[in-house]
């Protein structure tokens, strides 16, 4: 036999068992951790979008990636628990939805894993997460809601909806500073601005919403502000939003599902085109890009949604010039 033939019958080989080794290596298996200081329900619509934007980048559930959820179910102490549990399961990267205290709770857990935040309320700069927008520096990235620079933005938008509105209420967790410091310093002045005046409503437990609504009528506000600083808040924006309705109070959020749950009117970031970014930012760093290196991104495109069935069922005529402005209409 030709020894040259042989040689190269035997490196075709060994070449074939190799290549069919190497298929029959399982893929490596990304593992996304998620935590929310929500719940599922509430957070249903931000993980389709996140999971349908990163199966669009090519990260197939069930073929190269996989997730864990956990969710605080509106008690923000959570945030530690959470975390430790999923890196408990050794995840590749941790998407954090929430405030501030979610966020650090996951970079106290961890130094080396990569943290992509969707950062409501407070900037994440001044709260110590990263050390400057352009330039992160550590092993947090991601995006920044904006949501108390707009607070003056939305209550003009209030005022702009509803004809002869002079008394706002608002409410806080006194438990949750940024919440303090927007109904204490940041919304008095727009408000002063606008020719309001702002009615502050402590909310420190889930019990409080229907005796707050009650006395709420006797100093008969005008309209309602319900920010989302704070998990306490956040976590009830429904049940606000039934209780409002059921008011007959005009109310404004700066939270789109409290709108879809039959508020009255949301201003603030597209939340969905913010959703596709968080996946954005996954398929860089599992590409290789280093959180440190990635930009922390703010809102480029914002929505105005206005439920106009909630309108009609409180007898509240909304000026055509302010339809016009929204981004949608629900009726």
């Amino acid at each position: 036999m030709n020894f040259k033939y042989l040689v190269s019958v035997l490196v075709s080989l060994v070449i074939s068992m190799a290549s069919f080794a190497a298929a029959q290596q399982p893929k490596k298996v990304t593992l996304v951790g998620y935590v929310s200081s929500g719940d599922a329900a509430g957070d249903a619509n931000r993980v389709e979008v996140i999971r349908t934007a990163l199966r669009e980048r090519g990260h197939i559930e069930g073929q190269n990636i996989a997730f864990e959820y956990r969710y605080g179910d509106g008690k923000v102490e959570r945030g530690a628990e959470l975390v430790a549990d999923l890196m408990g399961l050794k995840v590749d990267i941790i998407v954090v939805a929430g405030g501030t205290i979610t966020i650090q709770a996951a970079k106290n857990a961890t130094k080396t894993i990569p943290i992509v935040m969707l950062a409501r309320g407070s900037d994440p700069v001044e709260a110590g997460l990263v050390a400057s927008l352009a330039r992160p520096g550590g092993n947090v990235t991601g995006l920044t809601l904006l949501s108390r620079e707009l607070g003056g933005k939305r209550l003009e938008l209030l005022k702009e909806a509803v004809a002869k509105i002079s008394r706002v209420a608002v409410f806080y967790d006194p438990a949750f500073r940024p919440s303090v410091i927007d109904v204490k310093d940041v919304l008095p002045v727009a408000a002063r601005a606008l020719g309001l005046s702002l009615q502050a409503w402590e909310i420190r437990s889930a019990d409080d919403f229907d005796r707050v609504f009650a006395a709420m009528g006797k100093q008969r506000p005008d309209g309602l502000y319900v920010p989302a600083a704070g998990s306490l808040i956040r976590s009830n924006q429904k049940r606000i939003a039934s209780l409002a309705l059921k008011n007959r109070l005009p109310s404004v959020y700066d939270d789109r599902e409290a709108v879809d749950a039959g508020g009255l009117m949301y201003y603030g970031a597209d939340q969905v085109e913010s959703y596709q970014r968080v996946a954005y930012y996954v398929d860089r760093i599992l590409k290789g890009a280093k959180p440190a290196d990635l930009p922390v991104e703010q809102p480029m495109k914002f929505e105005l949604v206005i439920n106009l069935k909630t309108a009609k069922q409180i007898d509240l005529t909304i000026p055509s010039e302010v339809l016009a402005r929204a981004s949608k209409i629900i009726r």
